[in-house]
Parts: C-alpha cells; structure tokens; sequence
C-alpha cells in the first residue's frame, strides 16, 4: 500500500475592502491587500490540515509588507468587517520607495538618479 503525503505552504488572499489611506512611509495614497500564510499537510494531493496561519499586508503605494496581529487576522478571515490601524502592523519589508520617498529622475543613458528637477543630465548631457 502506498500513501501519497506531502507538507506544503500556501497563500490565500482575504477579502478587505478598506478606505483608502496615506501611506506613513512613502507618503503616498494607497489601499491595503490582507493574505494569509499557511503550512498544510496533504494526502492524496487533498489538503488535510493547515497549521502555522500568518497575516500579512501589502500596500498598494509602495509595496510595503507589514504582518498583521493574528486576531485581526482571524476576524478578516471570518469575514468581519475589521479597520486596519497603523498600531496593528509591524514592517516585515519596507518596499520599493521605503521611508522618505521623493520623486526623482534617473538617467537613460549613464543611470545618474538625481531629486532635482532637471531637464538634461548633469553627468552626461541627455535629456531626461
């Protein structure tokens, strides 16, 4: 007789439709997306047992990755209508722009990354 088993991690994405917010670390307008993290046991290919659930949030600015604490998670879960505060998150990853974004211009051609507001490079002379 054979039994087919195997430990896997899964994801699963949690309805949230929250207001939208101005992001602490870029500073920018953004909206969150909630999921969940899961290691599960499977037999046969069929998922029998889950253990090790993590909330997660991503923003929808910057790519922030924040983990949730677990009983907003569940309740998320559960399909309660939950508000997402600031004091609820911990940073897990700080994103693409991180603390202090400010819009700037980077260089076609040499890859120069200045803040001002250039029209022409300072290093090479193409326009941005």
């Amino acid at each position: 007789m054979f039994f087919i088993m195997g430990i896997n991690q899964g994801s699963k994405e949690l309805a949230y439709s929250g207001e939208l917010f101005i992001c602490g670390r870029c500073g920018r307008y953004g909206r969150y997306q909630v999921f969940m993290t899961y290691m599960y046991l499977s037999l046969f290919f069929i998922p029998t047992f889950r253990w090790g659930k993590k909330y997660f949030v991503k923003t929808s600015c910057c790519g922030a990755v924040y983990e949730l604490e677990p009983e907003t998670g569940k309740q998320l879960a559960r399909g309660a209508s939950v508000t997402i505060t600031p004091d609820r998150l911990r940073l897990v990853s700080p994103g693409s722009s991180g603390s202090g974004w400010r819009p700037g211009k980077r260089c076609a051609g040499c890859g120069y990354e200045t803040q001002e507001d250039f029209e022409f490079c300072p290093k090479c002379g193409r326009k941005f």
